[in-house]
């Protein structure tokens, strides 16, 4: 089993630092555009092997896709973060231009690969690569709602004073401040409803702090989140290889599922070795799904600058 990680910042890094840990592949490959960043971490990393018990391969490389040949599973982070004064649409051309980029570089050499996209802004990124590629729907998956409902559970967590591993909740919609639809009438507590649980403005606090998870984390570092989005790359890799059939919220393609079509947008799914398998159908209450629709319309608003670059 072979991965490849494009993109050797601090969310790639991580994320193949927790591949490697859990022995995901045999081969992981970390490339980069930045001459010697992949090599070095590549290296770093293999040095905890002896360490941290591990025995996968671990390669860098310098924009050399042919060392990424015949890879199972491709995670794309790459993409520059939006800067002071840029617009979004500035950010859409620039991550667009990147993003199909990799994707073509990529399949060039590893054409049955899954991709998953972690590259910013996200569900416009997924879809990008589902129509610039042609690939089958179920190959391109977008992370966001993994991170979203990872960190929904966090949030829940800690009002509840209980272990996150004892939830259950997901985010769908968009990944972002104002298009992400944290599900807590249907989160549970070893089964019990949270709702149970916590009074009406603790209710809303948890949905607003999940809705602003990434931003928290910027004003306080300074920059995006990597140890939790890196994470949940390696966790959905991990699905795929070992073929768990795991529900998570992931970005795809909907053709009709939850009222939408020709988005890329969170919903429930199931991951294993076919990439994502199959959308589950959680039911929305009628406040829930208008602000589905409304959450699409603002990701449908984005992938429209796709068409003027």
């Amino acid at each position: 089993m072979k991965v490849t990680v494009v993109g050797a910042g601090a969310v790639g890094a991580t994320c193949a630092d927790n591949i490697a840990r859990k022995e995901l592949c045999t081969e992981l490959v970390l490339l980069d555009i930045k001459e010697g960043i992949a090599e070095g971490k590549a290296q770093d990393m293999m040095q905890t092997a002896t360490l941290l018990g591990f025995d996968t391969k671990i390669t860098g490389s310098t924009n050399d896709y042919s060392k990424t040949a015949n890879s199972d599973v491709v995670v794309i982070t790459s993409g520059l973060p939006r800067k002071p004064g840029m617009t979004r649409e500035e950010l859409i051309g620039v991550n667009a231009g990147i993003v199909k980029g990799v994707c073509e570089n990529i399949l060039k050499h590893s054409p049955n690969a899954i991709i998953i996209v972690i590259s910013n802004p996200m569900d416009t990124m997924t879809y990008l690569a589902l129509t610039s590629t042609g690939l089958p729907k179920n190959r391109i998956i977008g992370m966001g709602g993994t991170l979203d409902s990872s960190r929904f559970k966090y949030q829940l967590s800690q009002h509840l004073s209980c272990s996150p591993s004892d939830l259950n909740a997901v985010v769908v919609g968009g990944h972002g401040d104002t298009t992400m639809i944290p599900l807590i009438r249907l989160a549970t507590w070893n089964s019990v409803p949270v709702t149970n649980f916590l009074s009406a403005e603790q209710q809303e606090k948890i949905v607003k702090d999940t809705m602003v998870g990434g931003a928290t984390l910027t004003a306080l570092i300074g920059t995006s989140a990597w140890y939790a989005p890196g994470a949940a790359g390696a966790a959905l890799v991990e699905a795929i290889v070992r073929d768990e059939k795991k529900l998570f919220t992931c970005c795809v393609a909907l053709d009709g599922e939850y009222g939408q079509k020709d988005i890329c947008l969170g919903v429930p799914v199931t991951i294993g070795r076919n990439g994502w398998e199959k959308i589950l159908d959680f039911g929305l209450n009628e406040s829930e799904q208008a602000a589905f629709n409304k959450s699409a319309d603002a990701v449908r608003s984005m992938n429209d600058v796709l068409k003027t670059l």
